[in-house]
C-alpha cells in the first residue's frame, strides 16, 4: 500500500468513491452526490488543506483529508476518511492517518477533530483507535428524510514529540 498526496488526475476516482458511499448511506453526513469541483480546495497550494490517497495495484482504495477551521482556529484541523466500499483493505485508515498526522504537525496543527454520525459505528471505532476522544454531541441532526441522527465530534491533541 502506497500513501501519497492526491493529484487532480485522481479526482474522478475519489468522487466515485465518495458518491458510492453517499449512495449506500449510513456512514457519511453527505447525502447528495458530489461533483469534481468539491475537491478543488485540495489543489490550491494551501499548506493547511491537504488530501492523501491509499493506493495498491488495484488503484486508489481510500482517502483522507485535512481542512483548517476558519481563523483564528487555524491550529485545529478537520479530518475526514473514506475507503472504497466495494473492497476490504485492512490497514488503509491507519496507514493514511500516519501520514496525515505527520503532515498535520508539519502544517502547524495542534489539534484535529472529526465529526461522525452516531450510526457510523465503524467510523466511531476507527477514530477512537487513532486516539480521538469524544468532545461534544450535536443531538438529533435531521437527515434529508427527517430522521434524527446525532453527530459526535471527536478531538485529538497532537503531540509534536511523537
Amino acid at each position: 500500500m502506497i500513501i501519497r498526496p492526491a493529484t487532480p488526475a485522481d479526482v474522478p476516482r475519489l468522487i466515485d468513491i465518495l458518491n458510492q458511499i453517499i449512495e449506500i448511506g449510513g456512514t457519511t453526513a453527505y447525502q447528495d452526490p458530489l461533483d469534481a469541483g468539491y475537491l478543488d480546495r485540495f489543489f490550491t497550494g494551501n499548506s493547511k488543506t491537504f488530501l492523501h490517497v491509499a493506493e495498491n495495484v488495484d488503484g486508489i482504495q481510500g482517502m483522507q483529508w485535512m481542512d483548517a477551521l476558519d481563523p483564528p482556529n487555524d491550529h485545529i484541523g478537520g479530518i475526514a476518511t473514506f475507503a472504497d466500499p466495494t473492497t476490504t483493505q485492512r490497514g488503509v485508515g491507519t496507514a493514511l492517518f500516519d501520514i496525515t498526522k505527520a503532515a498535520s504537525l508539519a502544517a502547524g496543527y495542534s489539534e484535529l477533530y472529526a465529526k461522525i454520525r452516531a450510526d457510523n459505528t465503524g467510523g466511531l471505532a476507527y477514530y477512537e483507535k487513532m486516539g480521538f476522544r469524544d468532545h461534544l454531541v450535536d443531538r438529533a441532526v435531521p437527515l434529508k428524510d427527517g430522521t434524527p441522527v446525532d453527530r459526535i465530534t471527536k478531538r485529538l491533541k497532537l503531540d509534536p514529540s511523537h
